[in-house]
């Protein structure tokens, strides 16, 4: 847990005021983690007051040790308390009020916190603001180690890129009530035009990082290609049972690249039909194809993430991977079939005539673009006339 606190002093013979902020440990996740430990106090010694206005003026512009006005100084510093498990936000508050009033010896008589803490009222008044300068200058305490916080967390995951990652998976973890960090997760999507070249495609994420090595192409074989549930229906089958009968590792969660309807297709194949226990999340789009919100549970619900947040940037970027995994395929298959309709259709090209000239010169395009003088290079002369005039039937 970390204290953070700014001591201000106006004329300090006769004005003191302290501000300490009590945040969550920062190895906790703040984005998706619940906050344990958050609150802030202000100590005033005398009725003398900096105006807010003056105060947030400069504070915009402050550094570690900043002149506020006339002689008047912020100090900041930091201190780090370990929770106990039985420890309340209360209890360690009033641990850093007392040590702090100790260390700068403080003899305050009002103390401003966000919360009733168990000390002696001899000792001081404590305040609790509902609105006025007290409890914007509290609220500001909180916005303050909030950045801290944030500040560390950043310096943190550039050392070590792994925590940053762990942090994601948590918030998973956390959002959809996961048994345990999701750290293989697998993606379907299925791509084609009006039924024709009906192709899907699946990816894997270890440690939300793509393994391409374990990415899988499927054609469809016996649903209907322009039925999309059907489809990927097939291929969850097809995908899973494999994995089932050859005791392979398991996906900790499964995402679809669709809402409701996909995820429960997904369902009835991993859970009612093979009867396995995995969790199945959804990334429902828009009208313009852009990824909307994240769905879990049966009956779907929409999880709350915010669009800006680095968690839903990350599912964003997952699905657009296994979208592009799979139109490439798409793409593959629909430019080989129409390769194969064009060349196969030309007397004189084979087999190993088509694999030749595909393999000089890439596309069918291109091969109707070749002069004579090339293709009687690399085929001989006599057919390498045959199939030019065919080509260009000349």
């Amino acid at each position: 847990f970390v204290l953070l606190f700014s001591m201000f002093t106006v004329d300090a013979d006769k004005y003191e005021q302290i501000v300490t902020s009590l945040s969550e440990s920062i190895d906790i996740f703040p984005d998706g983690g619940k906050a344990v430990g958050e609150g802030a106090f202000v100590s005033s010694g005398t009725s003398q007051k900096i105006s807010m206005e003056e105060y947030f003026n400069e504070f915009e512009n402050s550094g570690e040790d900043q002149k506020l006005e006339d002689d008047s100084t912020e100090i900041s510093e930091e201190e780090k308390y370990k929770k106990k498990l039985e420890e309340t936000d209360a209890e360690l508050l009033a641990l850093g009020i007392v040590e702090m009033r100790t260390r700068y010896d403080s003899h305050a008589k009002e103390v401003v916190v966000p919360f009733h803490v168990d000390l002696p009222e001899t000792l001081f008044t404590q305040t609790i603001p509902q609105k006025g300068d007290k409890k914007k200058l509290l609220d500001l305490s909180l916005l303050n180690v909030k950045q801290y916080r944030f500040d560390r967390m950043k310096q943190a995951e550039k050392l070590n890129p792994e925590q940053k990652l762990t942090r994601l998976l948590k918030e998973i973890k956390d959002d959809l009530n996961l048994p345990k960090l999701p750290f293989h997760i697998e993606l379907f999507d299925n791509s084609h035009i009006q039924g024709e070249d009906a192709v899907a495609a699946c990816v894997v994420f270890r440690k939300l990082k793509p393994s391409k090595k374990e990415y899988r192409k499927y054609v469809i074989q016996t649903a209907d290609g322009g039925d999309d549930y059907a489809s990927m229906k097939e291929v969850v089958r097809r995908r899973y049972q494999r994995l089932k009968d050859e005791g392979c590792e398991l996906p900790d969660l499964i995402i679809a690249d669709g809402g409701r309807g996909q995820m429960e297709v997904i369902r009835e194949v991993v859970e009612d039909e093979l009867g396995l226990q995995i969790a199945i999340a959804g990334l429902a789009k828009d009208s313009r194809h852009r990824t909307r919100e994240l769905l879990f549970g049966f009956p779907p619900s929409t999880i709350g993430i915010k669009p800006n947040s680095q968690l839903f940037r990350t599912l964003t970027a997952m699905q657009d991977e296994v979208h592009r995994f799979a139109i490439t395929f798409h793409r593959e298959k629909r430019s080989k079939r129409q390769t194969a309709s064009e060349l196969d259709g030309v007397k004189g090209i084979g087999p190993a005539t088509k694999e030749k000239l595909l393999k000089k010169f890439k596309s069918v395009k291109k091969v109707k673009e070749a002069s004579l003088p090339e293709l009687q290079e690399l085929l001989g002369t006599a057919k390498g006339e045959l199939i030019f005039h065919a080509l260009h039937k000349v």
